[in-house]
């Protein structure tokens, strides 16, 4: 083996050992229904070990449900990575209603529709070039039954309660 091989093998391998971005995704929400999709966000928080910040080339994305894939897409140059720090980053995708009608027998099953997402983040490294950060996340989103709907489940009057007597609890603390 000569010096090139040797050099080129030392340097793949402490490229292998250094620290690399990663991301884990922290939620997902439906943010808006319209007449012809669902647009779903989700929050995925991104940690960048280096000390100059990392410039996002693009976002890849695919959402499948039941199996199928509903939705797919890309975010061009969605910004960048702050230096050394977690950068928290919402990746939005929206889900054609044609694509959530062939879901029926996922609904009718269990009302609820099960989802997988599967994104890619295209990020610039210096030394390395382009890197994607691969991340999958999978969930479900429960679907209010006609008497959710018709009469409310009492969550928001429950919360605006709890908070009332928070704020409450906070001003005699003041006092």
């Amino acid at each position: 083996m000569d010096y090139v091989d040797k050099a080129k093998n030392y340097v793949s391998e402490k490229v292998a050992e250094m620290e690399k971005p990663e991301a884990t995704v922290m939620d997902v929400d439906v943010k808006n229904i319209s007449f012809d999709s669902i647009s779903y966000h989700a929050k995925v928080s991104v940690t960048n070990p280096y000390h100059v910040p990392i410039p996002i080339m693009e976002i890849a994305y695919v959402v499948k449900c039941g199996g199928s894939i509903v939705a797919t897409g890309t975010i061009p140059d969605p910004g960048s990575l702050k230096a050394k720090s977690t950068t928290l980053v919402d990746v939005p995708a929206k889900v054609p209603h044609s694509a959530i009608l062939s879901l029926v027998r996922d609904i009718a099953a269990d009302w609820d529709i099960d989802y997988t997402l599967e994104l890619g983040f295209i990020i610039d490294l210096p030394v390395f070039g382009n890197f994607t950060i691969p991340l999958t996340y999978s969930g479900e989103y429960k679907l209010p039954t006609l008497s959710d709907l018709w009469r409310g489940d009492g969550e928001e009057e429950k919360e605006e309660k709890e908070k009332k007597e928070e704020k409450e609890k906070k001003e005699e603390k003041e006092k």
